[in-house]
């Protein structure tokens, strides 16, 4: 039945985007969902409603981009429909851009599953308007406080959230966090777990910012038998016995290479193969966890585990997740950094390839948190003696020079260069032939560099990616 105000509200939607990309203003990504929204604040969930086999939504601190990106390579390989954020426009103006895109004028939808990567803080508003059938929590770190605030409000939020959902959905979680483990107590969905098994890859790194320390259920401290890093690891409580769930998604062994790739064997239930062997070319713990889940997630909705090891063994991440880049003959690998624990990951990756060539590039605008006091929590520390050359640059590039400063790099080493196009420039200036320069940018910084490296025909504009 045609729906007057639906349509009014797509077509100043897309009209809005139509206008944004010739204006270059942007790629659409986000401003048709502001203005149809406000013709009709209805309209993600009316799209949505039309969507044959429902919708899936991705949340988490760290790594949504990357597992979202995943899971669709997977779905699309087993000729799903699909409707999918792929730019990485997680607010629900993002959400709603993104059904537009994928929509008549009349309000018909031309998919039959969505999937969304969701911003941690609008996660309660997307499940209520999307009423998801199965929804993939991977983490839950401090990060960007100043929009946020604690770790323990996002997850009470997330808990009422997925409270409301049906019998119907299912619920997957990352079984070695223990704030996102959590939430699968007292829900009427099904929850799954999955978690890594493989303990060669215990680690204290970042452990001094672990984010839920204390026992959900007594308060007291949880012990980690082992942690891989931050508050991630196996754990459990010496007061009530409260511990880590077994996991129905075991990474059973873990094979790292570098900042090459890795290769994954992932134990699952009979019913879904009992194995699933990953040959992942791109590299880190986090990363091959990112993996993890979103293969886990893939199982569930019915891809087989031969067609996700096709897929995962041929995947390229996200625009600025591990890109790599031919700048001219040289090559680029770059890596966004937004928070404590991403960031020691990071570099937790790299010190393997040492001496480094390092392009650092830090904002505090509103997308990064314009509280930039995480570096101090990050374990820039890793860097000493593992590095040839680096060049800070952007808005607060002076406070990442006296960060790495202290960290024990070598001043004689350090250069800054506010400006991203120049400090680019200063850093491949100094690189030798044929030697990677890794790029650690913060969001905005990330974007503002894209814009520089599209123009000088290196990348694509991120919409198109």
């Amino acid at each position: 039945m045609l729906n007057p105000r639906l349509t009014i509200a797509i077509l100043a939607g897309k009209a809005a985007g139509l206008a944004s990309r010739l204006l270059r203003r942007g790629g659409g990504t986000t401003l048709p969902g502001v203005v149809a929204r406000s013709v009709n604040p209805k309209v993600l969930q009316l799209l949505c409603d039309q969507l044959a086999s429902g919708v899936i939504l991705v949340a988490g601190t760290n790594g949504k981009t990357t597992t979202t990106r995943m899971l669709a390579a997977c779905l699309v390989a087993g000729q799903r429909n699909l409707l999918h954020n792929r730019a990485g426009a997680n607010l629900m103006s993002g959400l709603t851009a993104t059904a537009l895109a994928n929509s008549s004028l009349l309000g018909q939808v031309q998919a039959d599953l969505g999937l969304f990567e969701v911003d941690e803080a609008a996660f309660p508003q997307a499940v209520a308007e999307t009423r998801p059938w199965l929804v993939l929590l991977h983490n839950l770190f401090r990060d960007q406080l100043d929009r946020y605030g604690e770790v323990d409000t996002i997850a009470s939020g997330w808990h009422a959230a997925l409270a409301e959902l049906p019998d119907t959905a299912i619920v997957l979680l990352n079984a070695d966090d223990p704030a996102v483990a959590r939430l699968g107590s007292e829900l009427q969905a099904q929850v799954y777990y999955y978690g890594l098994e493989d303990l060669r890859h215990a680690s204290d790194s970042a452990a001094h910012v672990a984010d839920s320390q204390f026992c959900r259920n007594c308060g007291a401290r949880y012990e980690y038998q082992p942690r891989f890093y931050a508050h991630i690891g196996h754990y459990h409580c010496p007061q009530c016995g409260a511990t880590r769930p077994q996991p129905h998604f075991r990474l059973t062994r873990l094979d790292l290479d570098g900042t090459i790739g890795a290769r994954l064997i992932i134990t699952v239930p009979a019913q879904y193969g009992g194995e699933c062997v990953v040959e992942l070319p791109i590299p880190g713990l986090y990363n091959a966890l990112n993996a993890l889940a979103a293969a886990s997630a893939a199982l569930l909705v019915g891809i087989p585990a031969t067609q996700i090891s096709a897929t995962l063994a041929t995947f390229s991440a996200a625009f600025g997740r591990i890109e790599r880049i031919e700048a001219g003959n040289q090559p680029l690998l770059m890596a966004l950094i937004k928070n404590p624990v991403g960031a020691s990951e990071t570099i937790r990756m790299l010190v393997g390839s040492s001496p480094i060539h390092l392009l650092i590039l830090i904002n505090d605008r509103h997308a990064d948190g314009t509280d930039v006091s995480w570096l101090w929590d990050a374990d820039f520390e890793q860097l000493a003696g593992h590095v040839a050359h680096v060049v800070v640059g952007g808005v607060r590039a002076n406070d990442m020079a006296v960060r790495l400063k202290y960290a024990g790099v070598n001043e004689t080493d350090l250069h800054v260069e506010p400006d991203p196009a120049q400090a680019l420039d200063r850093a491949l200036a100094a690189i030798p032939a044929d030697t990677t320069l890794h790029i650690l940018p913060t969001y905005t910084a990330m974007l503002e560099l894209r814009v520089v490296l599209a123009e000088r025909g290196w990348v694509k504009p991120f919409w198109e990616d």
